[in-house]
């Protein structure tokens, strides 16, 4: 999982896609994420950090954060290899 390295995520949210000139925003929860996702952090290790930062259920999270990952996928910024793991 993820985010291709030419995709820039500000810390206020803002993702611009260069190849497109696309831009989307984020909630700092998804900022987050994306920050995780670049350090290479397995499914699990973004759990454990999340599930320990927030006050949710891991059913939960798991729903909301494959969501987001496949809205990601839908806006082509994920690593191509990374779209079939997700």
């Amino acid at each position: 999982m993820k985010i291709r390295k030419n995709i820039a995520v500000s810390d206020s949210g803002l993702v611009f896609n260069p190849e497109n000139g696309e831009s989307f925003s984020v909630n700092p929860t998804g900022v987050e994420l994306t920050s995780l996702m670049r350090e290479g952090k397995s499914f699990d290790e973004i759990c454990s950090v999340i599930l320990k930062k927030y006050n949710t259920e891991k059913q939960v999270f798991e729903k909301d954060f494959h969501e987001f990952l496949d809205t990601l996928s839908n806006y082509g910024l994920l690593d191509k290899d990374e779209k079939e793991k997700a």
